[in-house]
């Protein structure tokens, strides 16, 4: 983009938006990393939220240790998954009051579930 931008555009990030319809904050960043020879990395991977099993990491095993003992295989041998009668919101309740987890260090109830249907657990409704 800086070399275009430089070769037809006189070097004008603002022209290089105007007739290519290039983002004019990119052409400057090139033609900033031509000039200096320095070239400027965005850390793209960096960014973003971690997964609450990086920032936590002993949380899956306690979970773990917490669903196992109310699962159960599927009865048709289908799928993989293990169905659990336990909820998100039981096993958020759990990890505070068993585990010793803080409530302000814990996720919400749906990023819970998520964790738990990341783990390959999946919640069966009860028959009534």
């Amino acid at each position: 983009m800086a070399k275009v931008a430089e070769d037809y555009f006189n070097g004008s990030a603002r022209q290089a938006e105007t007739h290519l319809g290039w983002n004019r904050n990119s052409v400057q960043l090139g033609l900033h990393e031509r000039r200096t020879g320095v070239v400027c990395l965005d850390h793209y991977q960096g960014r973003g939220r971690r997964k609450t099993e990086t920032r936590l990491p002993e949380l899956a095993g306690d979970i773990c240790d917490l669903v196992e003992p109310h699962t159960q295989a599927d009865p048709q041998l289908k799928t993989t998954f293990a169905y659990t009668k336990v909820t998100a919101q039981a096993v958020l309740d759990a990890l505070a009051t068993e585990k010793g987890y803080r409530a302000t260090d814990l996720p919400c109830r749906q990023t819970i579930g998520t964790i738990l249907n990341r783990m390959g657990y999946r919640l069966k409704k009860r028959k009534k």
